[in-house]
């Protein structure tokens, strides 16, 4: 039975486009944005591993600075702005609200888990109209080690009284399925880009390219 569910925020929910957009502005190679969020994944990755810990938006800043250097490209504090206070405007996908709004329907818990802080988590939600829609929101924050480490999950379960078993973790990336899968949870994959799931990690219990479908198949099991 499957009575929580919790949502990565970025590029799960929230389109990454108007970040696209203002990283196309100085980059005309698309690749780019990817490449800038792998390089905050290591940043952040690397400092988990040794137990350390800084927000999520100075490996942001970070990693943008890097990239700029590394292109050759001057980096202005307009630019930064520009570039990352995209987060804080991004809209839902379409099939957003309409999934989020099923899983209510079924008294099914619906709560954000993010790498950002959770200032900007709120305000994401906000600005994205979906803050309503939630129970409740999580930043790694509040246990100071970032997704995909085991903490965040095992935290907010506690924190819900909530168990892994009847818990589900919806995300667009593998690594932090990964994670979750690790701290006993049920994984869904939500398929909203073109890139292949790792085949060495461990494998989504629901997968789908659509979220009200994807979340259909979860309650139909618990019919």
């Amino acid at each position: 039975m499957i009575k929580t569910v919790l949502f990565d925020m970025n590029e799960t929910l929230l389109n990454l486009s108007l970040l696209k957009e203002n990283f196309e502005k100085h980059f005309a190679d698309p690749t780019v944005p990817k490449y800038w969020f792998a390089k905050v994944l290591h940043y952040s990755t690397v400092m988990g591993a040794m137990d350390e810990y800084v927000d999520f938006g100075k490996h942001s800043e970070a990693a943008l600075e890097s990239l700029f250097l590394e292109k050759g490209k001057e980096l202005t504090e307009e630019i930064k702005t520009d570039i990352l206070g995209s987060f804080k405007k991004l809209p839902a996908y379409d099939d957003v609200p309409e999934a989020l709004r099923l899983l209510k329907e079924q008294d099914i818990k619906v709560i954000a888990v993010t790498n950002s802080s959770n200032e900007m988590v709120k305000e994401q939600l906000t600005n994205a109209r979906l803050v309503e829609l939630f129970d409740s929101y999580y930043s790694v924050d509040a246990v100071q080690k970032y997704k995909p480490f085991k903490d965040i999950y095992q935290y907010v379960l506690k924190e819900e009284n909530a168990t892994a078993e009847e818990t589900v973790m919806v995300a667009t990336h593998d690594w932090d399925l990964f994670g979750a899968k690790r701290a006993g949870l049920t994984t869904a994959y939500i398929d909203r880009k073109k890139d292949q799931y790792n085949p060495y990690y461990s494998q989504p219990d629901f997968s789908h390219h659509h979220l009200v479908s994807l979340v259909e198949e979860m309650i139909e099991k618990n019919q």
